[in-house]
């Protein structure tokens, strides 16, 4: 958390304009003022952790450390998402989100198919920047159902300290659904 007198994390959207603009959370997230768009990778701030679905090393608190240089997404359409992201190398902290279900239209219910908004609502949340998480999904009125289907999780993750705990809370939270339902059904 933040002290009073520290800026809320800077959100930096690399945009590659291939979704439906009537669609896309980051551009509404940009007419609201809560992001900047850069043109280039180049343009992305050194050691800002970029949110990346295809990094290996999942997003903690401990990543905290890196906020202070931005948080980043790479705004492209999920069928051309591994191809954009294989462009951005070493200039940038790459993590995966844990475990979140979507709560947007387009993919709600898919896990893993976070829109940009709920990727930054969720990685805000996780860093313990739960008031920015809220303000910047408060546009939208699907906002708030992301928070309550993902609740658990999120504070899960946010009370972890590392990558390690992060992942042994995700493993225990997916083995805990399949027991609810009483399967072994893929989730």
């Amino acid at each position: 958390m933040r002290d009073a007198f520290t800026l809320f994390v800077r959100l930096i959207v690399y945009h590659m304009d291939q979704d439906d603009p009537k669609k896309c959370t980051a551009k509404r997230l940009l007419k609201f003022g809560e992001v900047k768009f850069v043109k280039t990778v180049w343009s992305l701030p050194r050691g800002c952790i970029l949110l990346n679905p295809f990094s290996k090393i999942v997003l903690s608190p401990d990543d905290c450390k890196y906020s202070n240089n931005g948080l980043a997404a790479l705004d492209c359409s999920w069928a051309e998402a591994e191809k954009s992201f294989d462009t951005i190398k070493s200039k940038v902290q790459g993590r995966i989100l844990p475990f979140l279900v979507p709560s947007n239209p387009v993919n709600y219910g898919k896990p893993g198919k976070l829109s940009t908004a709920e990727a930054f609502a969720g990685a805000l949340f996780i860093l313990g920047e739960e008031a920015q998480a809220k303000k910047i999904l408060s546009s939208f009125n699907w906002g708030e159902e992301f928070f309550k289907i993902n609740r658990e999780l999120l504070e899960g993750y946010s009370k972890s300290k590392n990558q390690d705990e992060v992942l042994d809370f995700q493993e225990k939270y997916l083995k805990g659904i399949k027991n609810r339902k009483g399967s072994t059904e893929e989730i």
